[in-house]
């Protein structure tokens, strides 16, 4: 391997990471917006660096991570927001950078970034860029409630709006082609009905029951709140049992079969992380010492078909795709990885890797480096910045070692992976690639009127009723979306009797786009 001080000038590097958080009844809390959440990130990714040197002066990219409130066309800024969100962060460190960018929504974003910009790097387009990613959620529900229970005056409602103008490259939403527009008609609106209907697809493959599924959950899951007890970042450093995770109570009840409220992705957070890259050459003219330095050895994007397009529901063979491709592009084989975070917005965004690579659930190196999205918490599209930032601390102290961070987003379209070491990485041929996009391969139908058989099913306790629908396949091999009438109870009371997986029902085409089922037998 090269000795970094006879590394290329344009090698990228990572040189600082930083995280920032904020609890509700801390000592400490001030509530901050989420620009100035992503300010402090930043300024303690350019403390990381360990330098004297005007690091700030020399970022001339940054990209920031979308938050939540301007992820999707519908979604509200309750507060207001910045209209150029990197030159609002870049602002709170004194940056000045002559490239903007605003990426696009989903949790692949900080890792397709660093292995953008890494690229960027080493074909001389940038000497020094910065990721940037916050979420203030806790704090923005807290204002809202405050102001329902109390009737605050208007002069008592926090402005996070910010006009800063200047070049802002807005790379759009990049929600196209996620899922059928019939998936959102017929209830599967948001990730986690179509996420419990990923998981009830492998759980019915599996041949388990729901009781049984819920705790393997429980057991993959629990040894990451042991990593997030020890994370000051944390939402929750609560260390809790695979059978705490899995028993349905009062305060652990069903979100979506087979969720309990624990096991899933926690929002309501007050978190920011950032990472710089550089060059070598610049890191060299800054000062930040090579002990400081992580090296990107693989970063590889693919993108997946619509979700319910794929040929097997419970699976993404992109994703798992884009996992070998990230170990050959990096020289090194899954035995080689010391240290891994795999992302867990639910737990079948993990089974779906650990099936695919053959990593065993209780793998000792463990899945998680941060404590995963329902213990650490869920930023957003941010949560692999926090990621790959606990990725780089590990390394520093393990200069030999080799750390896996794979990502995911929409549902379970988007993946990118990343692989990092301490030891150098050559990027004379490159280490960034993006897999060729996959075809759409089975046919989603709009309506239907006849048979089909489910293949798989969401259902979400609401407030009066469980609302209840099916992906099922015809004769023919489409597949189609449909709904139980709430007030059909002839149909909900015999869908829990068997497993539904399999069984036969009659499609009727309804208003609006709706499609109603029954059964068949």
């Amino acid at each position: 391997m090269t000795a970094s001080k006879h590394l290329p000038g344009n090698t990228p590097v990572i040189v600082g990471v930083g995280q920032y958080s904020e609890r509700i009844g801390e000592d400490t809390y001030k509530a901050l917006s989420p620009m100035d959440l992503a300010g402090e990130a930043l300024q303690a990714a350019i403390a990381d660096c360990e330098t004297t040197g005007q690091v700030a002066a020399q970022i001339d990219t940054l990209a920031a991570i979308r938050q939540f409130e301007i992820s999707t066309p519908m979604a509200q800024a309750p507060f207001g927001k910045s209209d150029n969100s990197p030159r609002s962060i870049a602002s709170r460190v004194g940056a000045d950078p002559a490239r903007a960018i605003l990426e696009v929504t989903g949790g692949q974003a900080p890792q397709k970034l660093v292995g953008e910009l890494a690229s960027d790097i080493a074909a001389g387009r940038s000497n020094c860029a910065a990721i940037v990613g916050a979420e203030a959620i806790s704090t923005m529900r807290a204002l809202q409630t405050e102001r329902q229970v109390e009737g605050q005056p208007d002069g008592a409602v926090p402005d996070w709006s910010e006009e800063i103008g200047g070049q802002l490259e807005d790379r759009g939403y990049g929600l196209e082609n996620l899922v059928a527009t019939t998936a959102l008609t017929n209830g599967l609106i948001g990730p986690m009905p179509l996420y419990a209907m990923f998981e009830t697809a492998r759980r019915a493959k599996l041949g388990l029951d729901e009781e049984t599924y819920r705790r393997k959950i429980g057991a993959l899951f629990a040894p990451f709140t042991k990593v997030a007890s020890r994370n000051p970042h944390a939402a929750s450093r609560t260390v809790l049992s695979a059978e705490e995770l899995a028993t349905v109570t009062r305060d652990n009840r069903i979100v979506a079969q087979p969720y309990t409220r624990k096991t899933v992705s926690r929002d309501q957070v007050n978190q920011a992380a950032a990472i710089i890259l550089c060059s070598a050459d610049t890191a060299r003219e800054l000062g930040v010492p090579q002990s400081r330095w992580v090296h990107i050895h693989a970063s590889v994007d693919a993108v997946d078909t619509s979700a319910l397009a794929r040929d097997d529901l419970a699976a993404s063979a992109t994703a798992a795709d884009a996992f070998r491709r990230a170990l050959g592009v990096a020289g090194i084989t899954l035995a080689d990885v010391d240290h891994l975070d795999l992302y867990s917005c639910y737990a079948i965004a993990v089974f779906d890797i650990i099936d695919a690579l053959g990593i065993a659930p209780d793998d000792p190196r463990g899945l998680t480096l941060t404590g995963g999205l329902p213990f650490f918490g869920g930023p957003g599209n941010n949560y692999s910045t926090h990621a790959i930032a606990e990725a780089v601390a590990i390394l520093r102290d393990a200069p030999h070692d080799y750390a896996l961070v794979g990502t995911n987003g929409g549902y379970m379209n988007k993946c990118s992976v990343g692989v990092y070491s301490a030891q150098p990485a050559d990027w004379s041929t490159g280490r960034q690639e993006s897999l060729p996009a996959k075809r759409t391969r089975i046919e989603v139908l709009d309506t239907h009127d006849g048979p089909a058989s489910i293949e798989s099913y969401a259902v979400i306790p609401t407030r009066d009723h469980l609302a209840l629908t099916v992906v099922a396949c015809t004769a023919e091999g489409e597949r189609v979306i449909a709904m139980a009438h709430p007030d059909d109870a002839e149909t909900l009371r015999r869908f829990n009797e068997t497993e539904a997986v399999g069984r036969v029902v009659r499609i009727t085409p309804g208003e609006r786009g709706r499609n109603h089922f029954t059964f068949a037998d």
